[in-house]
């Protein structure tokens, strides 16, 4: 067996790997988008557990940079992300209540800004413009109505819709990276007939 057979073999089983963790997260995302509250509750406690373990790198970074210019500074915001991750996980509903309502005021925001510039401007896209502003003020109204009620599942379901097309681009790369990798290793197909054996 020579090399890059053996190569695009590790390459192919590799390319297969992303394909099954793309497979993986897609099952997450569509479970995430039925039991939304349940997402949004874990989509809290990982962030508030990313920020907790990015706060303790940072100190660890910054002690091992002491006597620099930037250590204090390094200390304060590895402390102030320390003290946000212990807050988000004790309090997963609270935080997602405020991040809900955060979210809808960017929403607000973001449509408002993109309809009046689309009038202002008046460019080639006014059309697709107005439609953004017009659906970003929507979504902003109807998370906002409906807060503090809409916190249990618009964090969940934009988590999960970030899980599933993630899984499906993963999906989508594997499969092509492997398909590809088959092509230039130009491994013969399984059920074309070997020299050794006759034509059917």
């Amino acid at each position: 067996m020579n090399e890059p057979t053996v190569e695009g073999r590790k390459l192919s089983r590799s390319f297969g790997w992303l394909a099954l963790l793309g497979t993986l997260l897609v099952i997450a995302g569509v479970i995430g988008l039925v039991y939304t509250g349940v997402a949004t509750l874990t989509s809290m406690l990982l962030f508030g557990w990313l920020l907790l373990v990015g706060g303790l790198v940072g100190l660890l970074h910054a002690i091992e940079s002491r006597g620099t210019n930037y250590f204090w500074l390094g200390v304060v915001v590895a402390a102030l992300n320390i003290a946000a991750g212990v807050v988000v996980i004790k309090h997963p509903e609270g935080t997602a209540e405020a991040l809900t309502m955060f979210a809808a005021l960017l929403f607000l925001t973001g449509g408002v800004f993109r309809l009046v510039g689309s009038v202002v401007v008046r460019g080639p896209q006014m059309g697709w413009t107005l439609l953004q502003g017009a659906f970003g003020l929507l979504l902003g109204l109807l998370v906002l109505f409906d807060w503090p009620h809409s916190s249990l599942y618009v964090l969940g379901c934009f988590f999960s819709l970030a899980l599933l097309f993630d899984g499906l681009g993963l999906i989508a790369f594997g499969l092509g990276g492997r398909r590809i990798v088959s092509m230039v290793s130009g491994r013969p197909d399984e059920t074309a007939p070997t020299p050794d054996e006759p034509i059917k």
